[in-house]
């Protein structure tokens, strides 16, 4: 595993305050996407926090990481459920201008989802419904896993680096 996948891992792994057991993690995951993954025919583990982390294989041997948050975030009557993917580390914490503005012209664009900074991790959010199926499902993490690859690629540089 590279240090910037190892980086990333940790980051999300550990989010949350303290560690916490395989136990723990399995009772913070919420039980109604498990279902839909083995529906998929995808493999994924559990992190830390409960969330649902995945390496998707992509074209020409790349990887790419997604999580499904197990949390819901709700907003009057709206549930809503959050898929991340990263694609994007800051040595010092803060995006330099031309990523930032880059990132920001890239989520004027993108159909599903915007890019964020989290702990200087550039992380493509994609918000769907909480109580999405199994179709709706695959096709917001297609989305989240091409566009992050993407903007992997375009911001590394070299279009051979796959760090996450």
């Amino acid at each position: 595993m590279s240090p910037y996948r190892l980086a990333c891992a940790c980051l999300f792994a550990f989010a949350s305050l303290g560690a916490h057991g395989a136990g723990q993690a399995a009772s913070k995951a919420d039980p109604s996407i498990a279902p839909l993954l083995e529906e998929l025919g995808y493999e994924y583990e559990l992190d830390e926090d409960g969330d649902y982390k995945m390496v998707m294989a992509l074209d020409g041997g790349r990887t790419q990481m997604v999580f499904i948050r197990s949390g819901v975030e709700t907003y009057g009557r709206h549930r809503v459920r959050e898929i991340w993917s990263p694609a994007y580390r800051a040595d010092a914490g803060a995006f330099p201008g031309p990523v930032a503005n880059r990132l920001l012209e890239a989520s004027h664009a993108l159909k599903l989802g915007a890019w964020v900074n989290n702990a200087g991790f550039a992380v493509l959010v994609v918000k769907v419904d909480a109580g999405i199926d199994a179709e709706a499902l695959d096709q917001a993490i297609g989305a989240a896993v091409t566009s992050a690859d993407e903007m992997e690629r375009e911001l590394s540089g070299d279009p051979d680096s796959d760090e996450f």
